[in-house]
């Protein structure tokens, strides 16, 4: 089912990046404006919201980030990460739904985003994160704290405009087999879909 899921949404991806390319005027990028060294204008702030769905499990979470614009074609930068997740243990209803697993994770780590064309970018972000778990079956409780990785990869789709802002959705999926990734919950690997929007600083004014 996740496939489909996967296909279905990179075609969209895909089509809304040709319609962009087709309808807006070429870009112009910061960083190919001739100053050496680190430039203020490259460097961008913002964040995004984080999905996840798989069988009777849901996970939500916010996931701020600071990066830099190193040419028009690649950015890198640290992500942070604040995830909460539910899953139902008892889908059939049989114990009337009182078997439930939640877990609250943070963490981050650096990311990589490659752009082989203006709208579409390829991401790499390898994470530490820290879990809470609370497992109640039918009144009673188990409590655990968990240290995992993750290096979650997977493809985006881009509205960028270097020294200004970039809007941007993502999936992907975490490639690391943690048992205890915020992203591999109890056997559920699970897509990790983003929609996130960063703004780029202002340049230094020369005096």
């Amino acid at each position: 089912m996740n496939k489909y899921i996967l296909t279905g949404v990179l075609a969209f991806f895909l089509e809304g990046g040709l319609y962009a390319q087709r309808n807006s005027p070429p870009p112009t990028y910061a960083s190919d404006e001739g100053a050496k060294g680190l430039k203020k204008e490259n460097i961008f702030i913002g964040g995004g919201i984080n999905l996840g769905f798989a069988a009777n499990t849901f996970s939500v979470g916010v996931a701020p980030e600071i990066g830099y614009s190193i040419a028009h074609w690649l950015d890198a930068g640290i992500a942070f990460n604040i995830n909460y997740i539910s899953q139902r243990a008892d889908p059939s209803g049989f114990y009337n739904d009182n078997i439930r697993l939640r877990s609250f994770s943070y963490g981050g780590g650096p990311f990589v985003r490659i752009y082989p064309v203006q709208f579409l970018f390829l991401q790499g972000q390898y994470e530490g994160n820290w879990t809470n778990e609370n497992y109640n079956n039918t009144g009673y409780e188990i409590k655990n704290k968990f240290n995992s990785s993750s290096f979650i990869a997977g493809i985006g789709y881009a509205q960028r405009m270097v020294g200004q802002n970039n809007f941007y959705t993502f999936i992907g999926f975490d490639l690391l087999n943690d048992e205890h990734s915020p992203y591999n919950f109890y056997g559920s690997k699970y897509p990790i879909i983003k929609a996130g929007f960063d703004f780029y600083l202002r340049p230094s004014r020369k005096k």
